[in-house]
């Protein structure tokens, strides 16, 4: 007897694309057919997301589409971890859910579902963080990969529920995502992107401080060019940090600091776990000590209580440190956040005018920065062919896969995955043009 068949759908964030990879390693290594079809699969695996409200509709909206077509469905993901309850009563369709820490027990659970059992394999409290040996199977490009260092969150941000969904801190072993790191560049892997809650926390809850210098050096030696840090907190890159980046040339000067806000009330609300004026310091020692360094942020408008010269002092801030990329979002009230019950909620108009208003003050300093390197020849990873414009598309090691620009390539009989050098002719706020610089 065949098993069945599964299309599998990936919602949110790069960390959960990490889970659904491993459920479909797992899937595969068990004999189970995995197929794009959800037309044709016997079950469609959605591995949701709940971190916003805009993501649970995306979610909802997704399960609900496919209970009307009579799908059997298995949830994974933070929804499910966030709504068991609530989506086993409105989905009668949904046969099976799976928690944020529970994603390696795939293929029992549909063994289970193949026996008449309608399944909840839900950890109350996180604790699992897959390692290098559980089976994965990409759904990036061949030459990108997401490499998890940590799961779950310590800090207690008051408008964040992810160490509700996720858990607390769990670091993996230096030896564990170096053993990973090599197997990817085994692959073929051109460029590895280093993902946890916190990347500058790695190793504190494992070794008793922070270890991420010492994994920036270690995996200085595997034989990837471009290894990538993202999610780091201001305050977590120190001096050692600092000195590992200038000592590991694969390991990209490219830091990216979700500062959420620059006032020091706001910040207080927010329980973040420093002030706005070592958010100023740390941007200027940075500056100093990475003089070639590409700094991406993102930040919360209309967060409780934010009046309108708190939202200008974040306007002044993002003005006078010319990030190079900047990403906005405007504040979600989430239900069991200390964020969610507090007083002076700000209107959805209000909020969206200072999204708006914040990218307009960054899109000219975005413009600049993008324009000096016209002229200069950059390191360019060839992701795309578009043979009609007789060009390529790829990204510079300033740009991370999805979240910043592209560059255009004028040339002919590039490899996909290929890293060539590429002129840089022209630039708009986003993106850069380039012409092939012929060896």
């Amino acid at each position: 007897m065949s098993k069945p068949t599964i299309a599998v759908t990936h919602l949110g964030c790069e960390k959960n694309r990490v889970d659904t990879e491993h459920m479909l390693g797992l899937l595969a290594q068990a004999g189970y057919g995995v197929d794009s079809d959800e037309e044709k699969a016997d079950y469609v695996l959605v591995n949701t997301c709940s971190f916003i409200e805009d993501a649970r509709k995306e979610s909802v909206r997704t399960l609900v589409s496919l209970a009307e077509q009579g799908k059997r469905i298995i949830i994974s993901g933070c929804l499910a971890q966030h709504f068991q309850g609530e989506l086993l009563a409105e989905l009668p369709e949904a046969v099976a859910l799976i928690g944020t820490g529970d994603y390696q027990n795939i293929v029992n659970v549909i063994e289970r579902v193949e026996q008449g059992e309608r399944v909840t394999a839900i950890s109350e409290i996180p604790t699992f963080i897959a390692n290098e040996q559980l089976p994965r199977y990409r759904t990036t490009t061949e030459s990108v990969a997401y490499l998890r260092i940590a799961e779950g969150c310590d800090y207690r941000c008051a408008f964040c529920i992810i160490p509700h969904l996720r858990g607390d801190q769990r670091s993996r072993s230096i030896e564990s995502i170096v053993a990973e790191a090599h197997q990817l560049a085994s692959e073929g892997v051109k460029e590895i992107l280093l993902i946890s809650q916190i990347t500058t926390n790695y190793g504190r809850d494992i070794y008793g401080e922070p270890k991420l210098a010492e994994l920036i050096r270690k995996l200085s030696s595997v034989p990837v060019p471009w290894i990538r840090l993202l999610y780091l907190y201001p305050t977590g890159i120190t001096a050692e940090v600092v000195q590992a980046l200038k000592e590991s040339p694969n390991v990209l000067p490219y830091l990216d600091m979700p500062l959420q806000h620059s006032d020091p009330d706001v910040l207080k609300s927010m329980n973040r776990p420093w002030q706005a004026e070592v958010n100023d310091r740390v941007m200027d020692t940075l500056r100093e000590n990475l003089p070639g360094a590409t700094f991406r942020t993102t930040f919360i408008v209309g967060f409780p209580g934010e009046t309108d010269e708190q939202f200008q002092h974040l306007v002044r801030f993002v003005k006078r440190h010319q990030f190079d990329h900047l990403g906005v979002f405007t504040y979600s009230q989430e239900e069991g956040t200390p964020a969610g019950s507090l007083p002076n909620q700000i209107p959805e108009k209000i909020k969206k005018q200072r999204r708006k208003a914040l990218m307009i003050a960054q899109q000219p300093i975005s413009l600049r920065r993008n324009q000096a390197l016209i002229g200069q020849t950059l390191s360019v990873l060839i992701e795309q062919e578009n043979p009609e414009a007789g060009e390529f598309i790829g990204r510079a090691a300033r740009f991370a896969p999805d979240v910043d620009g592209q560059v255009y390539v004028k040339g002919r009989g590039l490899g996909l995955g290929s890293i060539v050098p590429v002129e840089m002719m022209n630039a708009d706020t986003y993106d850069l043009w380039g012409q092939l610089v012929q060896a």
